[in-house]
């Protein structure tokens, strides 16, 4: 799993030498739902990717990212529990088709279970956003994670910034 982590991210360092694209950032704030909620509390996540234009609409191109949910402590029985915080490496691609100044897109690939006890999973997010300008967006995304006997899943908006 480091060898595949390791050549994604390498990609997405050379991609520039492969075409006309853009690198974006972005950063977001989540709130755990379904199963996740009832072990977390809010989350952080930051994503980099660098999107090939396909056509005047359509974009792809390899991304990873960080997601960090921070436990909660869970009281039964007069006893208190803490959750340990959960984080996720996703490793994918991701594509984007754009009209206006809106746009709709996904990302899929898997998610590095970074903390004790967390094999990862399957990763997916679909999201939508509105571009602020040719530098700034502003978008919501769904972020879950396939784990076994359920899933992670994060509602988020976020911030994504051009880097060129």
């Amino acid at each position: 799993m480091k060898k595949a982590a390791f050549f994604v991210l390498l990609l997405v360092l050379s991609s520039p030498m492969f075409g006309q694209g853009d690198f974006k950032a972005s950063a977001h704030l989540g709130l755990p739902i379904g199963d996740a909620s009832d072990f977390a509390t809010f989350a952080i996540a930051v994503d980099l990717g660098y999107l090939l234009e396909i056509s005047d609409e359509f974009s792809a191109g390899p991304a990873i990212g960080y997601s960090h949910s921070f436990g909660d402590d869970i009281t039964s029985g007069g006893f208190t529990i803490e959750v340990d915080d959960v984080q996720f490496l996703p490793i994918g691609g991701e594509a984007r088709y754009a009209f206006d100044s809106f746009f709709v897109g996904g990302g899929l690939g898997y998610a590095i279970g970074i903390n004790d006890g967390n094999d990862g999973g399957f990763y997916y997010s679909p999201r939508f956003g509105y571009n602020v300008s040719d530098k700034v967006a502003i978008m919501a995304a769904y972020r879950g994670v396939a784990v076994d006997g359920g899933s992670w899943d994060l509602i988020t908006a976020g911030v994504e910034i051009n880097l060129n």
